[in-house]
């Protein structure tokens, strides 16, 4: 019997780890029944602890960051990382497929159980109502949202420039997210459910944990470090075997914090999952 202290934070259910022996047409059709087992409930209490998320493509691998923050007051608590080998091909809609075996690898690894996971991707704003978000709620079950830099699926009214506008995403006559201005005169996010959490409540914890960036500050830091652990490979594999005498301007930035106020502002990516 396994003991309490043996026990992980996140527990993973196996039985929704992507099988990438299947072809997209047959993801799709799981993609469909899994959709069925999503929750939309309000959360059981309001989160103390707040994950974010983000992969990132290097070659063949995909290297996961996930981070977590103590809520309100955005302070980090845990860092972690994973990786998976790039076996799915990309195809829009399907890129949980891809990215889920890093980020559960990377969710195994922590030592604290967030209270809300932010997936940088879709949740039920999905042609099949199955994006990255609810893709990871099932398989952890954790409350999850979607928080995507762009539309898969669907369309909105016009926004109002100012933080805090929202606007209802709209697919097939049926609501499927919110589009959000988190920073005056900045492009929105599109906020949706994925799994053990209500709309109102996901646009809500996105917008408080935006502070002077577009993206939620989980997000942003996941993103950050995640790509720096990819220039820091890149630059390993490059970097003769003797050391360089003067010190490589992109080492200098791979080497920071990802809490650092130097990372800026996170980049925009296709947000297609």
């Amino acid at each position: 019997m396994m003991s309490e202290s043996s026990r992980p934070a996140v527990a993973i259910d196996r039985q929704y780890a992507p099988d990438q022996t299947l072809d997209p047409a047959q993801v799709g059709v799981l993609q469909r029944e899994w959709a069925r087992r999503v929750v939309e409930e309000p959360l059981a209490a309001p989160p103390t602890l707040i994950a974010g998320s983000d992969v990132h493509m290097r070659d063949d691998r995909a290297l996961a960051t996930v981070v977590v923050l103590r809520f309100p007051e955005l302070e980090v608590v845990e860092t972690v990382q994973g990786e998976a080998a790039l076996r799915f091909p990309y195809v829009p809609g399907l890129l949980s497929w891809r990215e889920l075996p890093a980020l559960l690898d990377a969710l195994g690894r922590l030592t604290v159980r967030p209270d809300l996971l932010l997936a940088d991707g879709q949740g039920l704003a999905h042609p099949r109502g199955f994006g990255l978000a609810c893709h990871l709620g099932l398989a952890t079950g954790l409350p999850t949202l979607g928080c995507a830099k762009s539309i898969l699926r669907g369309d909105h009214p016009p926004l109002a420039e100012e933080r805090g506008a929202r606007e209802p995403l709209i697919y097939r006559g049926r609501v499927v997210g919110a589009a959000l201005r988190t920073k005056d005169r900045v492009k929105p996010l599109y906020v949706s459910v994925g799994h053990r959490i209500t709309l109102d409540e996901a646009v809500d914890y996105v917008l408080r944990s935006c502070t002077k960036y577009r993206l939620p500050e989980p997000n942003r830091l996941a993103h950050a470090t995640a790509q720096a652990r990819g220039t820091r490979i890149l630059v390993a594999v490059a970097s003769p075997v003797h050391p360089c005498p003067k010190r490589d301007a992109t080492m200098k930035w791979s080497s920071r914090s990802p809490s650092s106020a130097g990372f800026g502002k996170a980049a925009a990516g296709p947000g297609l999952v």
